[in-house]
Order: structure tokens, then C-alpha cells, then sequence
């Protein structure tokens, strides 16, 4: 582990250590209170089970867990029981919480509270319940809440602060004043709404079944219990404590006449009490959450780290190694008029190896959050598969004191800068232009089903098309790939790539598949034909996709074409195209076609084009004419339509730093998205 690594996890450590020191400090000077008040919401710990199964360590638990109980609290404030279950983790979690009857609600939610503070100590459990003299509260991985009996789980607690009665006869009067009245509330209980109180020559009981429980549960949970508690005798008090229900008897007088006055100066310090544990029971939860963010950032920190040593063993072994002094020579120290390009990942330069080879060596820039992934993803995904339209990778260095990738070296840059730019040096003819658009189809075909994995690109953009000398395309920047298994309708993930670009059911609800790159793609043929952004909107006309989509519609397609291509295009081949680009980039992923079905549609002129539905967003406020993709416009566009998540982006550069397009003042540039 490196010195900064090891800064991190003694920093984690030290924070939780003082969260815990604090809490339970702030705890102790809280409950010591509790003893000497008048009221008595009962708060004794009569039993407690944690579970022998263990969640994950990766698992999104302790949220999970703190959301239950937040949502528990709320529902004993309201009726003084609940159940509730989230399933927001790899395990779900049922809970249940619920007061006896006799309490106020006042020590209700005292006694809530305190379970609250308590049951916590069975974590990472995913099950537990706690007695309380007073309360029950329960969370388990299951549906438990109309279990009248647990075999396994079942006890009895005969500890008694009042001793044990000698004598024969005190005995035998203690026997049969117990078995009466525990029977006869038992019995009150099933017949009269799961509760009952009651008292036989000096000795009281309690017998109070769940809520949750049906009376057949019920009956059976208290003829358990009556039989168990009796195992306590000679004590002067036991409880049975069952998955069902609880029963209690003592000498003295524990529970509360129901509809008993508690005002006055008792009120008045409850108030205190339950103040005092709500801040315990808050301190808890915070040093729970504390603790569990603590534990999730050295787990990645760990985790980047032995991604970082397992990539430099295995790297250093290979043939992609390259060492960082000969990278830096061949750059000339990366030199700024080396660099021929920049991106949001870090800038690209032109180097010269000691063999005379010219190579792109790509200077990384990460945070640490990503970095180790969209290094890995370059060099894993790429290093393996080789076709002519795609740029491949000759190696890279990570040894240094930042990560390089070498790449095939492309002389004629980047492909928005041929079809964007204003004082074009070279202008793209129609049959280059096309030659373009099914070269990029034939690498992102050979992305999603020709090589040995299957690849989503996720930023198939212009300034990640590369052209060589000949003008053949070669997709580039694979950052932002993921791998597809063969056996997966689609991915979940965060979403990140170019607004403009990226499908609706991606932007969205984070559904990648490949259908995202046949996107992507549709709103590329567009702009290679139009000669103009998708994401940059016109005070004139709007978006690019509107714009198209109205002149297909009033069948007047030959207008969108570039006005540089003046009347040298050929019509129909045109209006294929655009169709090709409009069934691409239609709403639904499962009307457009595939890559390699785009391919065909391409390379055979005869071949049956369907006709295609309406591209999305056409119908929103973002895509108006009188709009512009700001800060604020886009960052609202899309809370909206993922319903509240936030988003943020920052401009994004040109793959080449030598371009001269520059939008007008009614023009905004592309915009990157990270979620």
C-alpha cells in the first residue's frame, strides 16, 4: 500500500475511532438520567438475538438498515407499531417494531427509541430482535411477521431483581398464584385483541401478542410461554420472550393501568428522557452512517490499489510495456508544441521512439474515483482486438509518475475537424463522407459481435473518429467502454458520456446496451451529412435531429445536406443515408437496427431501408428553437427526466487542439455528462 493509501485508511480509522469515543460518551451522560425519573416507559433489556448470518461486505446494507428504522420511528410515532420492508440492497430487510399496550405513547416512543439505540449492536447481522420490558423490535432477511412460535429461537428469562421466595409454603402459594393468572391473561389476550393485564393474590402479569400475529399464532405463542415461564418458579419473576409475543409475571406491579393520568412534573421529565435518547438514537444512526462511508472509502481505496499493483505486475511482464524516460524523450518532454490533442482524460502528443516510429502517446489525467477503471479499460479492451477501423493500442507506461498510452500515430486528426470547421483546408466529398460513415459502422459492428467480447463504445462522437492519411476511419477513446456478456439484455451503470449523443433510455434510467452506440451513431451520420452539430442549437432552425426530422417529413431531405457539397451528391444515395441515420437514432432501442444490420443497409444500395419513427426529445423544451444547452437549462432538463438525480457537465474539448471551430454566440459546444 503506498504512503498515501496508508494517510487515508489512519485518517478513516481515526475519524471512526472518534465518532465512537463521542458517541458513546454523549450515550452514557444521556442514559444515566433514565434511572431516576418518575415515569417508567420500561426500557430494561429482557433479551436480545442476533442472527448468525453475516451481510456482505459489499453490500449496500447499513443504509439499508438505517432507512428501516427511520421508517419504523415513523410508524410508531403514528400507531405505536409497524412493519416495513426495503429491498434497496443485495438483502432485503423486514422490520418490525411495536409497543405494549399499557404504555403511553409518550414512553411509546421512549421505549422505541432506546430499542433503537440498542439493537444496532447485532450489525452486520441481517437478523435480530430485542425485548424490551416495554417495546419489541425485530429486522430480519425474511417475511417472519405472522410467526407465532420460533423453536430455534425461543428463550425464557427468569433473572429477578426480587429474589427468590423460600418456604414451602410460599412456594406452593407463588406456584398456583402464577399459574392462575398467567393462564387467565393468556386467555383474555387471544379473545381480546392481544392484550391483557391482571393480578392473583399479590402476583401481576402481562401477556401481549404482536399486532402482525393472528389469534391462532397468538393462542399458540401464549400456551408456549405460560408453559415456559413456568420454568422460573421458584423466581418471583420470569418473562417468556417468543417470536410471537411476550409474558411476564412478578410480585411487584410493573405495567400501567391503561388510561392512567401521566401529566405534571412526570411529563415534564419524560420530556427530557425521550429528548435525550432521541439524540442518542440520532448519534447512533450518524456514527452508523459515518462508519459505513469510513469503511466504503477504504474498501475502494484498497481496491484501486490492488487493481493498480495487479495491472503494473502484469503489464511490466508484457510486450505493451513501455518505459516512461523513452515515452518523455520521444515527446520531447511533452513539449505543448508536441500536442496535437486534448480531451476530458488528459492531452495527447506526438512522439518519435529512438526506432523513428511516430506513435500518440496519451497523458492521463484521473481522479481517483476512476482513473484506475478508464486506464484498465484502455489497456484491457483494446490491447486485444484489432481491426482497421478501430485505432489500436501499442502499448503504455505506468511506472511513472503518471499513466501513458501509446497509440498508432493518425496524421489527419480528428473527423469533426474536417466536417465542423469554417475555413475547411481540406473539404470531405460526398463518396468520402460515405466511405466514413460505413467505416465507423463496420468498427462499431466489429465492436459489438466480431471479436472475442462483446464492447460498448458509450462516446461515439466525431472528435473520437480518427482519420489516417486515406481518410479511413478509426474509432478512438475507449474511456468510457464496457464489456457486454452474451447472457445480458442490458447494463446498469452510471452515465457518462457527450449530451447529444446519448440515447434516452441511457440518459434516463441507465439501460445500456449496444442499441446506445446505434444511437450515437445515427445522430454521427447526421452531422457527417449535414455538416453541423447535433448539440448545437440555431436560433433558425433548433436541433440538428429536429431539423432533419421536419425536412423527412415534408420529404425535402436534400436541404439538410452540406451546403460546401453544393449540388455534387448524389440524391438518392443521400436520402438513404439520412434515413439509415434517422432509424438509428430513433426513441425506441428496440426499433433501431443493429450494426451489422446497418452495415448491410449501407453496402447494398438495393436493400429494403424501413421507414423510421420519430427521434426523441423532439417534443421538449431543451430541443426548442429559442434554447440553449446552458448550465442551468441542461442541468434542469435532465433532473427532470431522471427524476431528480443530479447532473453535471463541463465542456468538453476538441480531440485536437489545432481546431478553429468556434460556435457563435448563438452556438453552445458539446457537453460532457458524468452521473
Amino acid at each position: 500500500m503506498n504512503s498515501n493509501t496508508k494517510h487515508s485508511s489512519n485518517a478513516i480509522k481515526n475519524t471512526s475511532s472518534s465518532s465512537l469515543v463521542f458517541f458513546t460518551i454523549v450515550s452514557l451522560l444521556l442514559f444515566s438520567f433514565v434511572p431516576h425519573t418518575v415515569s417508567d416507559p420500561r426500557i430494561s433489556e429482557a433479551g436480545l438475538y442476533c442472527g448468525i448470518s453475516k451481510s456482505p461486505a459489499n453490500a449496500n446494507y447499513i443504509p439499508s438498515f438505517i432507512k428501516e428504522m427511520e421508517t419504523l420511528s415513523q410508524l410508531v410515532t403514528n400507531h405505536n407499531w409497524g412493519t416495513h420492508f426495503v429491498n434497496i440492497s443485495a438483502i432485503p430487510i423486514y422490520g418490525f417494531a411495536q409497543c405494549f399496550n399499557d404504555l403511553s405513547h409518550t414512553d411509546c416512543l421512549l421505549c422505541y427509541a432506546a430499542s433503537r439505540t440498542k439493537l444496532p449492536r447485532c450489525l452486520p447481522s441481517v437478523s435480530a430482535r430485542i425485548y424490551l420490558d416495554g417495546c419489541f423490535l425485530r429486522y430480519d432477511n425474511y417475511s417472519f411477521y405472522s410467526e407465532g412460535i420460533d423453536p430455534l429461537r425461543d428463550t425464557v428469562n427468569c433473572t429477578s431483581q426480587r429474589g427468590t421466595v423460600v418456604g414451602e409454603a410460599e412456594r406452593l402459594r407463588l406456584e398456583k398464584s402464577v399459574g392462575e393468572v398467567v393462564d387467565r391473561v393468556a386467555m383474555i389476550a387471544v379473545s381480546g385483541g392481544g392484550f391483557a393485564v391482571g393480578e392473583v393474590e399479590g402476583v401481576y402479569a402481562m401477556a401481549q401478542c404482536w399486532n402482525s400475529v393472528g389469534s391462532e399464532g397468538c393462542r399458540d405463542c401464549l400456551r408456549k410461554g405460560g408453559k415456559e415461564v413456568r420454568r422460573c418458579l421458584p423466581k418471583k419473576e420470569g418473562r417468556a420472550l417468543n417470536a410471537g409475543c411476550y409474558l411476564r409475571y412478578s410480585t411487584e406491579k410493573f405495567y400501567h393501568e391503561k388510561g392512567a393520568s401521566q401529566g405534571g412534573k412526570g411529563f415534564l421529565r419524560r420530556g427530557t428522557i425521550i429528548a435525550a435518547v432521541l439524540a442518542a438514537a440520532a448519534l447512533l444512526m450518524i456514527s452508523l452512517s459515518a462508519l459505513y462511508a469510513a469503511f466504503t472509502k477504504l474498501s475502494k481505496i484498497k481496491k484501486e490499489s490492488n487493481n493498480l499493483s495487479q495491472i503494473s505486475s502484469s503489464i511490466s511482464k508484457s510486450s505493451l510495456n513501455y518505459k516512461y524516460e523513452t515515452l518523455e524523450k520521444a515527446t520531447d518532454y511533452f513539449n505543448s508544441s508536441r500536442k496535437i490533442g486534448e480531451g476530458g482524460a488528459g492531452s495527447v502528443y506526438k512522439g518519435i521512439l529512438p526506432n523513428g516510429k511516430v506513435v500518440a502517446v496519451k497523458r492521463l489525467i484521473f481522479n481517483n474515483r476512476q482513473w484506475v477503471d478508464e486506464f484498465f479499460n484502455e489497456v484491457n479492451l483494446i490491447s486485444g482486438i484489432e481491426h482497421k477501423n478501430l485505432v489500436k493500442l501499442l502499448g503504455c507506461s505506468i511506472e511513472g509518475p503518471e499513466s501513458l498510452l501509446v497509440y498508432e500515430y493518425i496524421p489527419k486528426k480528428s473527423l469533426d475537424q474536417f466536417i465542423f470547421e469554417k475555413n475547411k483546408t481540406q473539404m470531405l466529398n460526398w463518396n468520402q463522407r460515405f466511405d466514413i460513415i460505413l467505416g465507423t459502422a463496420e468498427g462499431l459492428a466489429y465492436l459489438h459481435g466480431g471479436s472475442k467480447i462483446r464492447i460498448i463504445h458509450r462516446d461515439i462522437k466525431s472528435s473520437n473518429v480518427l482519420l489516417d492519411e486515406n481518410l479511413i476511419p478509426k474509432i478512438a477513446d475507449f474511456g468510457l467502454a464496457r464489456c457486454f456478456g452474451a447472457d445480458k439484455t442490458y447494463l446498469s451503470t452510471g452515465i457518462a458520456g457527450t449530451l447529444g449523443y446519448m440515447a434516452p433510455e441511457y440518459l434516463i434510467r441507465g439501460q445500456l446496451t449496444d442499441k446506445a452506440d446505434v444511437y450515437s451513431f445515427g445522430v454521427l451520420v447526421l452531422e457527417i451529412v449535414c455538416g453541423r452539430r447535433n448539440n448545437v442549437f440555431r436560433e433558425d432552425s433548433g436541433s440538428l435531429l429536429r431539423t432533419v426530422w421536419k425536412l423527412y417529413r415534408s420529404n425535402t431531405l436534400a436541404e439538410a445536406v452540406d451546403s460546401c457539397l453544393g449540388d455534387d451528391f448524389p440524391a438518392t444515395e443521400a436520402s438513404r443515408v439520412f434515413h439509415i441515420g434517422l432509424l438509428c437514432a430513433q426513441a425506441s432501442a428496440s426499433l433501431r437496427p443493429s450494426m451489422a444490420e446497418v452495415v448491410y443497409m449501407l453496402s447494398n444500395s438495393n436493400g429494403h431501408v424501413p421507414t423510421p419513427n420519430q427521434p426523441p426529445f423532439l417534443n421538449t423544451g431543451v430541443l426548442d428553437s429559442d434554447s440553449s444547452i446552458t448550465s442551468y437549462r441542461t442541468h434542469n432538463f435532465v433532473s427532470n427526466a431522471l427524476n431528480k438525480v443530479e447532473v453535471s457537465y463541463s465542456s468538453s474539448e476538441s480531440s485536437s487542439s489545432g481546431s478553429s471551430d468556434r460556435p457563435s454566440r448563438s452556438e453552445k459546444p458539446e457537453s460532457k455528462l458524468h452521473v
